[in-house]
Order: C-alpha cells, then sequence, then structure tokens
C-alpha cells in the first residue's frame, strides 16, 4: 500500500521496538520521519532527536527541532512508554504515576505540542498507542492498563474537539506482539498465551506498524475516535 502524500512524521519512542517499525515504514513509503529517543538511534532514513516525554521543555526542544530541519509535524504517532508491572497491594504511588506520567501526560504534552502546526494547516493525524490491557484490563498491570485506556478517551476528546479541521486522532491497541521479551518467555508460557487469542500466534512489529500507517494515511480520512486492536481477536467485543 503506497500513501498518498509524503507528510513529516514524528514517532515517540522510535528507537526501538514497535516504535521503531512504525518509523521505518513511514520511511520506507516515502514520508519524512522523525524519532524521539532518550538514548539510542532510530533507524536509517530517519532524524532522531533526543526528547524526555515527561519533560514539557524537552518535547518543545524537540520539535523545534524537527519543524527547523523536516518542517511542521503533520502525523504524530504517541508511542513512548514504559510499564511498572507489580500486583496491586504491592504498587506504589510512584509506581502509578509514573507510568500514567509517561503514558498518558507525555502524550498529551506532545500532542498539545503538534496540535499548533496542525490547526495552522488544517490537517493533522493523531495516533495513540494503547494496549488491549487497556480495554481487557491484566493482573499486575493497574498502573500500565488505567494510562492505556486512558488514551482512548483523549483521543475522542480531540476528535469532538478539532474533527471539524481536517484532524483525526485514533488509537491503535496491539496485543502479544513478536519481542525480545516474549521471545525470551518459556515455551510452556507463551502457548499459553496464544491459546487465548484467536489467531493462535503473537503479531509482528510489522503487522502494527502497517495499520498505523493506515490510519494517518488519506485513505483513512474519515476516521476518528476508534479503536483499532491488532489482537488477533483476544479484545474482541471491548
Amino acid at each position: 500500500m503506497t500513501d498518498l502524500t509524503p507528510r513529516t512524521v514524528l514517532v515517540t519512542g522510535g528507537n526501538r521496538g514497535i516504535g521503531r517499525a512504525i518509523a521505518e515504514s513511514f520511511a520506507k513509503s516515502g514520508h519524512r520521519v522523525a524519532v524521539t529517543a532518550r538514548s539510542g538511534e532510530g533507524p536509517e532514513g530517519t532524524l532522531t532527536v533526543r526528547a524526555d516525554v515527561t519533560d514539557n521543555a524537552s518535547v518543545d526542544a524537540a520539535f523545534s527541532e524537527i519543524e527547523e530541519k523536516l518542517g511542521p509535524v503533520e502525523v504524530v504517532v504517541a508511542n513512548a512508554g514504559i510499564t511498572r508491572d507489580t500486583l496491586l497491594m504491592r504498587m506504589s504511588e510512584e509506581d502509578f504515576s509514573d507510568v500514567l506520567e509517561t503514558n498518558l501526560t507525555g502524550a498529551f504534552r506532545v500532542v498539545k505540542r503538534a496540535n499548533k502546526g496542525m490547526l495552522r494547516a488544517k490537517f493533522g493525524r493523531v495516533v495513540l498507542i494503547s494496549s488491549v490491557v487497556g480495554q481487557i484490563g491484566g493482573a499486575g498491570q493497574v498502573n500500565y492498563a488505567a494510562s492505556k485506556a486512558g488514551l482512548v478517551g483523549m483521543a475522542r476528546s480531540i476528535t469532538r474537539e478539532l474533527g471539524g479541521r481536517g484532524i483525526t486522532a485514533n488509537v491503535v491497541a496491539p496485543g502479544f506482539i513478536e519481542t525480545d521479551m516474549t521471545a525470551a518467555l518459556p515455551e510452556e508460557q507463551q502457548q499459553q498465551y496464544k491459546q487465548q487469542i484467536p489467531a493462535g500466534r503473537f503479531a509482528s512489529s510489522q503487522e502494527v506498524a502497517d495499520v498505523v500507517r493506515w490510519v494517518a494515511s488519506d485513505e483513512a480520512a474519515y476516521i476518528s475516535g476508534a479503536i483499532i486492536p491488532v489482537d488477533g481477536g483476544l479484545g474482541m467485543g471491548h
């Protein structure tokens, strides 16, 4: 699938995992791609800028650099996230607040900064990377699930507020993905997880990236406020 119009794209946390695959997918489709990273580098052909989404000044400086080198950000993919998994009775207030600060408030900072240029251009694509856990919950993930569920309310509120300005906001919710982390799990545990998934397998990062790129394309201009699952059916009905 070929995107119709080259855009300036920002992927937060684009130096590894799903974020890296998303950045690569946009770059290969001819877009101008920047990634934020606290360390490491984004994929070849992308601009890496240092940024910490928990710091507003850092986010602003990153956008200024991107705007200078690539132009105003037209597509923002809020992917940066952390986990602090532990059972509720053991979860500290810091464990909870740190995850929300990065995953939810961090996405807010990035989207708010991108919104300035999108309003001027009367065009924008906001893609928030959530998780199936945000819809179905996860034991030991009260903080993570809350942060990912919050992105749904964010996308839908942005849609209500800015839908008439040529700006869409959607949530992509991956399920289990093939990563170094899942590969390190014991085979028996992997099989237990796969038995819960109607598709019977984990997704590749590329499968997530393809959906993100499509929902940011001209072809998806009339889709907004949606949760698009990439989970093999794990979370269907939610």
